[in-house]
């Protein structure tokens, strides 16, 4: 690097300096010398900063911001970057731990075992045509990720990202392969804003890249799917095109990777909490602090020593370390992209800023409460050596009394959490996902069993969005090798098949794959017209099963209903779905 080049390099609001106080680094002080040192007002949480190549502006963040919240991005219409990162519950996903289709069977492959992860539901296995293959965990419903998903809020502080770091701080764009001037550094943002949409896991088909990210971008009305954006969002994006959004915030219409990245990374670099009632003691306000409050900073910086890894004011030091949560040798962690041994297991120390919004803990979900983490540490881990080298030095038993753990708990919750978050507040207020709404298709009824007595599983997860060149149903748990013929019709067509021609809006067959009762599994891609005179139309599916355990050899599915619709924003704030732990709109899609 020359000397030109070290002097652009941003240098990060938080290095550490000779003489730092306690929140910088380590110190035994006691908290009253500590509450002494929070009142001359020092290491206040300033806005993360922006690299060279990417300067922050209001433009950029909008368009990030529209980025961030469109599901139309991934592959099914059905994810966003913000389904697995909603600002109430910290930056995280509520689904994990809540929802029993929130589970990944761990290294095992095996549910309801010990090594079980609480992740994140993306996208069914699926490819460019459409259609959906069989994922073998997760059959024709949504993958879920092998790690719990971890917070987008403050995420502009840390040099690299992910848990085992393997979005770097240098940005590489991901068509040229080029590394992008001025992101030579300081970019981790922009480098993991480009992974999820072409992880087929998390929103992608399996042969898709980010050619074909751009070209969905293109061809998506911004927000199309989201019944409720906020106002001013809603007045920015003004009825305009993508095209003319990036016009808008980098000055010509092209929409290339390296853009849509420094758009989401400028969104997010206005994602952090700097509101809590700790920044406020830290500022130099007392009484922001109760005495309980205070009595468990000094559990956590003098008696915990929690602070060896979580120093204020961001509250990581952004290393990487082994903590003894599962045995080191079921994720590889750090090791993934170090490739080196001693790194095995080891996980990116997360920040604990609003750390009592964000339940389940730790990369696995494993921890249910905060109390459920101090315990943890007070025992000392659950895995350690021999079998597990790696265990971080500092974790050893810490053996708490029970009021110094509840002093604890009185200081990783109220004092951490921004009061913005939970409530919505600018900056943190969002759009209305899809997969919140009531346009997600909803299975009723009862069906009709086959062989086996086996009943047909409708899969209906995506939009009925007027245009939609790619409209799937699935089907599973059916005969294989069956015939299998989809009716939607303007009524429920019923549990006897209907005639030929009955459904006005589909009525195809496809063969299904699979062999013997109960295996067999397909699906059917179809386009939505673009017709006006359809928006809002009600519409019921089935699917019929040739089938001769079935009466009248028939298997016949429930009946699932949903509407067709146009692009209808509201500027009201969707007020329930993930942030009030209702998921009956995101589950009911699936029998």
């Amino acid at each position: 690097m020359s000397a030109h080049q070290a002097s652009q390099r941003p240098r990060h609001p938080f290095h550490r300096r000779a003489g730092a106080p306690w929140w910088t680094g380590r110190s035994a002080l006691p908290a009253a010398l500590l509450l002494g040192a929070a009142a001359a007002g020092h290491a206040q949480l300033l806005p993360p900063e922006a690299p060279v190549g990417n300067p922050l502006t209001a433009d950029k963040a909008n368009l990030g911001k529209v980025l961030f919240w469109d599901e139309q991005i991934s592959s099914t219409r059905t994810v966003s970057c913000g389904t697995c990162h909603i600002p109430a519950v910290g930056g995280e996903d509520p689904r994990s731990g809540v929802s029993p289709m929130a589970v990944h069977p761990g290294p095992d492959g095996l549910f309801e075992t010990e090594d079980d992860i609480f992740g994140s539901p993306g996208v069914p296995l699926n490819h460019a045509d459409g259609l959906y293959d069989w994922s073998t965990h997760f059959g024709l419903l949504e993958q879920v990720t092998g790690r719990r998903t971890i917070s987008s809020i403050n995420a502009g502080y840390s040099p690299e990202l992910f848990w085992d770091g393997r979005a770097p701080t240098e940005f590489t764009d991901p068509v040229t392969g080029e590394v992008v001037p001025g992101l030579e550094s300081g970019a981790a943002l922009e480098s993991q804003a480009v992974g999820p949409p072409v992880s087929d896991a998390e929103m992608a088909n399996v042969d898709r890249v980010w050619v074909d990210v751009l070209a969905r971008i293109d061809a998506s009305v911004p927000l199309a799917l989201s019944p409720e954006v906020p106002a001013d969002l809603i007045d920015w994006i003004d009825g305009r095109s993508y095209q003319q959004l990036f016009a808008q915030a980098f000055g010509t219409p092209e929409i290339t990777a390296p853009r849509v990245a420094k758009a989401i990374a400028s969104y997010e670099r206005t994602q952090f909490t700097a509101e809590t009632p700790f920044d406020e003691w830290l500022g130099g306000n007392p009484s922001a602090l109760t005495a309980q409050e205070i009595a468990g900073a000094s559990v956590f910086t003098v008696t915990g020593n929690c602070d060896n890894c979580h120093p204020s004011p961001v509250l990581t030091d952004h290393s990487f370390r082994y903590t003894g949560v599962r045995p080191q040798d079921e994720d590889p962690g750090r090791m993934e992209v170090t490739e080196e041994e001693d790194d095995e297991g080891k996980m990116r120390v997360p920040m604990l800023r609003n750390l009592e919004l964000r339940a389940p803990f730790m990369h696995n979900g494993r921890l249910a409460t905060v109390e459920d983490v101090i315990e943890f540490y007070d025992r000392g881990g659950d895995f350690g050596p021999p079998e597990n080298p790696n265990l971080d030095p500092f974790i050893q038993p810490l053996n708490l009394t029970p009021q110094q753990k509840a002093d604890l708990l009185a200081f990783l919750t109220r004092p951490l959490t921004d009061p913005r978050l939970a409530a919505g507040l600018p900056p943190f207020d969002r759009p209305t996902l899809y997969t919140e709404s009531d346009r997600v298709p909803v299975v009723l009824g009862s069906g009709q069993p086959g062989s086996g007595g086996f009943v047909p599983f409708v899969v209906a997860l995506e939009p009925a969005l007027l245009g939609n060149p790619s409209f799937t149903v699935g089907v599973w748990n059916a005969l294989g090798g069956a015939n299998a013929r989809l009716v939607i019709d303007e009524e429920d067509p019923g549990l006897i098949e209907p005639a030929p021609g009955t459904g006005t809006l589909v009525d195809a067959e496809v063969a299904l794959q699979g062999a013997g009762a109960g295996a067999g599994f397909g699906s059917i891609s179809v386009p939505i017209p673009n017709d006006s005179s359809l928006d809002r139309a009600l519409w019921f599916g089935r699917w019929y099963v040739d089938d001769p355990g079935g009466a009248s050899s028939l298997a016949v599915s429930k009946v699932f209903r949903f509407k067709t619709f146009g692009v209808h924003q509201q500027t009201a704030i969707f007020a329930d779905g993930f942030e009030s732990g209702d998921l009956s709109a995101w589950s009911a899609s699936v029998e």
